[in-house]
């Protein structure tokens, strides 16, 4: 058994990592009301303006119109994955699933030479170190993400799929559901296809009205000039979304980390007192038959 300095050592380190993962667990639930508001409030606009692309783009003669963000490339060689992880851990398991979630849509789909763009330190230094290919990364955005901060994401990427860099690209990012489920997931972002919703939070937010389509209506000037301002200000929509719902996430799943590193904690210190009143006792009768056993000695003698 250790000795009683030592566990009454542990005991105040083990007070003082309960201290800080206790401030850290206030921080991030502070952060994470914020971000869930941010990320609750751009849920309508991202909805309206879902509805309208799907009005536009199932208008008689759409077809004959298509646009280039809308056009399916016949063959697949070039794919770029838009990945969204944290600049900072202690955020449980946050950042493994995402990494994992990547790391096996490439495998299964035979993409391991997709080309990469990280936003978020975590996801870079992993991709990096095992020799993928990033050809962009974004560090250190605000907490509070604004559009403008998704609009160089989105450049890259619009850019990359209309000069035939990309032929196909994805968005990996964490679905914030609620404060103790964050659920990671892989979406086509280009080319756009109308009418199919591969977020399990926007499916259920927008429900089914506006995945279909109830009435032809008149565009002014025309659905091709529409679709040509719609198209690329809807993919940094969907970048910008996805940037608060990972935020959301991320704040979340720290926060319920440090809650938990705050229990496992309390649970230690209760186990190493238990132990160090122990130690005490076990010292205090050895002490006691020290003293016994001396006189006893100086009786006989």
């Amino acid at each position: 058994m250790a000795s009683v300095r030592e566990i009454k050592r542990r005991i105040k380190s083990v007070k003082n990592i309960a201290q800080v993962t206790r401030a850290m667990q206030m921080v991030a639930a502070s952060k994470m009301r914020r971000a869930q508001e941010q990320a609750l409030a751009s849920r309508p606009y991202a909805a309206k303006a879902w509805e309208i692309l799907l009005h536009l783009s199932s208008q008689y003669g759409a077809v004959d119109l298509l646009h280039p963000l809308l056009r399916q490339r016949e063959q697949v060689n070039h794919v770029a994955i838009i990945m969204v992880t944290s600049d900072k851990g202690l955020a449980g398991a946050y950042n493994g699933n995402m990494i994992r979630k990547v790391s096996r849509f490439m495998r299964q789909n035979n993409v391991e030479d997709a080309s990469l763009i990280t936003v978020g330190r975590k996801g870079r230094d992993f991709m990096v170190r095992y020799g993928r290919k990033v050809v962009a990364e974004f560090t250190d955005l605000p907490a509070q993400p604004t559009l403008l901060d998704s609009l160089p994401i989105a450049r890259i990427a619009l850019d990359g799929f209309l000069t035939g860099e990309f032929d196909e690209v994805y968005l990996a990012y964490t679905d914030f559901i609620n404060t103790l489920t964050q659920e990671p997931v892989v979406r086509m972002l280009l080319p756009i296809k109308p009418g199919n919703i591969e977020s399990k939070v926007m499916s259920e937010y927008l429900g089914q009205e506006t995945t279909m389509v109830k009435a032809d209506y008149i565009y002014e000037p025309n659905a091709e000039t529409l679709l040509d301002t719609l198209l690329p200000r809807f993919t940094e929509l969907q970048i910008y979304q996805a940037l608060v719902e990972a935020f959301a996430s991320e704040h979340s799943a720290r926060m319920v980390a440090m809650r938990n590193a705050t229990e496992n904690a309390k649970e230690l210190i209760g186990d190493l007192t238990l132990s160090y009143n122990k130690a005490r006792q076990e010292a205090i009768t050895k002490e006691m038959l020290d003293i016994a056993g001396g006189a006893e000695a100086l009786a006989q003698a």
